[in-house]
């Protein structure tokens, strides 16, 4: 049955914790116990943060930056007015999409294929790979590349200043420097330059990278930012080679800024094809108006008309003059309306030449802006992609604006040629009353100045058109061309990693050990687990002498066992003859280790005590006290092969106490322990001994300490410190619950004295010898500690 008094005493020497710890002291305690794990693993981190840094090649961060022309939050000057009369000036441009477009693919590739960036070579050296773009000994030239996807790696043995090897997996090619070589990669030869001299006998690394994969590469090293205030963008790429690094972001300005223009060529070329176009036609118009002219004139010897003839002539010329340019404009806005009006469209729109209107230039340039834009996008992205839905959607906006635009000024111009035609009829009724002759020569000079009018007027505008084209004007200009800044020290980030991998692998491995083995630390642990109560603490003994009662000096172990034994009389004083059981869970606990000292404690105190050796499958007690009687003991006396005063030996250390060995093993020995002389044996003894000591099997794993839990009157259950696992803890609270066992309390055993698990001592008290012998070992046994 349970123990009904719980008021033993509890004094054990080991000043317990029994505040939790927090989690981040008890971290550091643990880290400070295996403080040897903890610099083993930082020097091993460190050492390969070194070796890491030795074979990682320096890095240059390649700075440029350009201003682009931005005019969506500037006020238009004079010349950009000019320019949209022309229809020449595509609009504001948004710095985004020029990011974009310096990043496209295009571009980029134009750069890896000029540069021949899709070629790398490098040699090594020490632990590291050197990259010798600007002093390579020979440059790649490739005559027919084999199409792959994949990089093809081969290595180049120079011989001398004139032969050398290729090594390609299993396959070796002697070549001569300048001369075409074939492989199974391509064909290709490979030109010496002046660094070949350096290089005699040295062996060099190419890579050779398929371009889009090249292309692909750099879209994702050269990075950009833009200050929309200003605006400007600053191109950056890292590089191991800062030359190769500048001259990437020079050549992809330079191949920005060419494209810029030829974009902006191609609209000012439509204008000129337009106006080309028409003067040709004019051309022969007005040529076969002046042979009119002049045929009429040489049949009918015309040489000079009237003031009066001149007078309407002049002011029929004029009306038709200014009709003439109202008919043209209507041609052009027909034309506009038709573009506009079409689902299809071509990349430009017409051009606006004539257009006096200055809000449907605006708006036909904006729409050229757009257009022109969105087939820059089109170069890097397919247009069901998100970005062109605000695109299209300003385009569609623009069209319908012209659209209202255009519906306005054309009746406006169809008002003026009515008017004009009006005039035209008035002035052509008066000519009628000049002499037939005159009439007619009036009518074929008014036709042949109206064709020299318009033809004059689309030369002008031809030649401006052409001055504007050799001259472009420019949306991109360079603010700092590229530049190479200081190497970023790569020593900082890899030892910072190196420390903090060197400290979390300790805490991982430690946390990862303690519950992959989740055994019991401390007092804590057991009481969580357990409703049975701990009536001591021992700590740990390293010594090989297992009987530390008999030890000279006041050392801690042999203190707690005194003191174990007096909570035992004092829990149990009311009774006599005492039956203590000593059990475990496990074998390996220590229970045959403090039954043998208990009994030398109480046999001290002048109790007659007698220890039991009921271990009957594996004794340890008759060698821990060196028993002489090996024939005889405990299981003759069961199997009633000999009587009880022929197994009881004196033991030679304490005239008060008394053993009983296992003697030989039997062949069941639970059976031997459920006979009734086992039951008779404990009855004899009760009338001659103070105390019975038992020392049992492990009850969790065979069943004879059960059976001998039935004559005990106090049952001392051994737990280990970092031994016992801490499922066993259901087991020992369900004897308990169960009442199998009487008066069980729990024994801590074997217990580590270290901050970690919430233990100290002050050794200061006890013999120096012990002091020296327990601080010492915290720096010898560096094993135990793990």
């Amino acid at each position: 049955m349970k123990n009904n008094n719980e008021q033993f005493i509890y004094t054990p020497f080991v000043e317990q914790a029994e505040v939790r710890q927090n989690k981040i002291s008890g971290v550091v305690n643990n880290l400070l116990y295996h403080w040897p794990l903890v610099i083993l693993s930082l020097i091993i981190a460190i050492v390969l943060a070194f070796v890491y840094i030795s074979s990682t090649n320096v890095v240059y961060n390649v700075k440029a930056k350009i201003s682009i022309n931005d005019n969506k939050n500037k006020e238009t000057n004079v010349k950009e007015v000019a320019m949209e009369q022309l229809s020449l000036s595509t609009g504001s441009k948004l710095v985004e999409s020029e990011v974009e477009i310096i990043k496209s693919r295009p571009l980029i590739r134009n750069v890896v294929d000029s540069l021949q960036l899709w070629v790398n070579y490098s040699i090594k050296q020490r632990l590291k790979t050197v990259d010798i773009y600007t002093s390579s000994p020979f440059r790649l030239q490739l005559i027919k590349p084999k199409t792959s996807q994949f990089t093809q790696n081969f290595e180049v043995e120079i011989i001398d200043g004139k032969r050398f090897r290729i090594t390609h997996n299993d396959e070796e090619i002697n070549g001569n420097f300048g001369t075409p070589v074939k492989t199974s990669f391509g064909n290709f030869t490979l030109l010496a330059t002046d660094k070949l001299k350096n290089y005699q006998g040295e062996t060099v690394k190419v890579d050779l990278v398929p371009l889009e994969t090249a292309v692909t590469a750099y879209q994702e090293k050269i990075s950009t930012s833009f200050n929309k205030t200003a605006p400007m963008v600053e191109l950056n790429i890292e590089d191991q080679v800062p030359l190769r690094g500048i001259r990437t972001l020079n050549t992809l300005i330079s191949v920005y800024k060419s494209s810029n223009i030829q974009n902006k060529n191609k609209e000012t070329l439509t204008t000129l094809k337009f106006i080309d176009d028409r003067l040709a036609s004019l051309r022969g118009e007005l040529s076969q108006a002046e042979k009119t002219v002049e045929g009429y004139k040489s049949s009918v010897g015309l040489t000079d008309i009237s003031s009066k003839s001149q007078y309407y002539l002049d002011n029929a010329q004029s009306n038709d003059g200014k009709l003439g340019v109202v008919s043209v404009q209507l041609n052009i806005i027909n034309g506009i309306e038709r573009y506009v009006n079409s689902e299809k469209n071509a990349s430009s729109p017409p051009a606006t030449i004539g257009i006096e209107d200055p809000g449907l230039v605006a708006l036909v340039g904006k729409l050229s802006a757009l257009l022109l834009e969105k087939d820059q996008l089109l170069a890097t992205a397919p247009e069901s992609n998100p970005i062109f839905y605000p695109l299209n959607s300003q385009i569609k906006s623009t069209k319908s604006a012209i659209k209202s635009s255009i519906s306005n000024i054309k009746a406006s111009l169809v008002s003026t040629d009515r008017e004009l035609r009006k005039i035209s009829s008035g002035f052509e009724s008066s000519i009628k009353d000049i002499p037939v002759q005159e009439r007619q020569y009036v009518s074929f000079k008014r036709q042949m100045d109206i064709k020299q009018g318009l033809y004059i007027y689309l030369l002008q505008k031809r030649e401006e058109v052409a001055l504007s084209y050799a001259s472009t004007l420019k949306d991109a200009r360079i603010v700092e061309n590229a530049y190479a800044g200081k190497p970023e020290s790569k020593k900082k980030g890899p030892l910072t990693v190196a420390i903090l991998l060197g400290m979390i692998f300790p805490v991982g491995l430690l946390s990862f050990r303690k519950n992959l083995r989740n055994r019991i630390l401390t007092v804590n642990d057991i009481q969580l687990g357990t409703s049975v109560p701990v009536i001591a603490e021992l700590i740990h003994e390293s010594g090989k002498n297992e009987l530390v009662m008999l030890k000279k000096g006041a050392f801690a172990i042999t203190e707690q066992i005194r003191n174990l034994r007096t909570n035992i009389l004092q829990q149990t004083s009311a009774s006599s003859n005492q039956v203590i059981l000593f059990g475990s869970s496990v074998a390996g606990e220590g229970k045959s280790f403090v039954a043998s000292n208990f009994a030398l404690s109480l046999a001290a105190t002048g109790k007659k005590t007698i220890i039991l050796e009921l271990d009957l499958r594996k004794p340890r007690i008759a060698k821990i006290f060196r028993a002489k009687n090996s024939t005889l003991g405990l299981s003759s006396f069961l199997e009633g092969k000999t009587d009880l005063n022929a197994i009881i030996e004196p033991s030679v250390f304490n005239e008060n106490l008394s053993i009983i060995s296992a003697g030989p093993i039997p062949m069941h020995p639970s059976e031997l322990l459920e006979d009734d002389r086992m039951a008779d044996l404990i009855l004899q003894l009760r009338a001659e001994y103070d105390h019975i000591i038992i020392d049992s099997p492990p009850m969790h794993l065979v069943t004879d300490g059960l059976i001998l839990s039935q004559f005990s009157d106090v049952c001392l259950y051994m737990v280990r410190h970092n031994h016992t696992a801490k499922s066993e803890l259901n087991f020992i609270e369900k004897l308990y619950q169960e009442e199998k066992v009487r008066n069980m309390f729990i024994v801590f055993n074997g217990i580590y004295m270290d901050s970690r698990y919430g233990y100290a001592l002050d050794y200061g008290y006890y013999s120096e010898k012990s002091n020296k012998n327990l601080v010492s070992g915290a720096f010898t046994d560096l094993a135990l500690r793990f």
